[in-house]
């Protein structure tokens, strides 16, 4: 059994017992959170919303706050020695799936 839950601006196949991460929730760890936006589940039949699933909710404990890799902006400019260079690390929450209500 398997859903796709939206949250965070993208979609996420997710099965129980997976472990992901998803853009930051904002909720400490340990807690249960409930995503309420599935967008289709398949029991053995697959149900699609419209734009989602009535009454199907998929729930998850919160495993913690990660970090992840580091990605490199870096500016050029030729001809004005113009250089300049970031570094940016997205911040995720690391949840993992433990009821998929249907």
């Amino acid at each position: 059994m398997y859903a796709i839950i939206a949250t965070g601006g993208k979609q996420y196949k997710v099965a129980e017992g997976d472990i992901i991460n998803v853009e930051k929730l904002g909720v400490e760890a340990g807690a249960n959170y409930t995503f309420d936006q599935v967008l289709a589940v398949n029991d053995g039949s697959m149900k699609i919303g419209n734009p989602t699933v009535s009454g199907a909710t998929v729930t998850a404990s919160v495993v913690g706050d990660v970090k992840g890799n580091k990605v490199i902006v870096y500016k050029y400019k030729r001809k004005s020695g113009y250089h300049k260079k970031n570094g940016h690390r997205q911040n995720y929450t690391r949840i993992k799936i433990e009821k998929i209500n249907a």
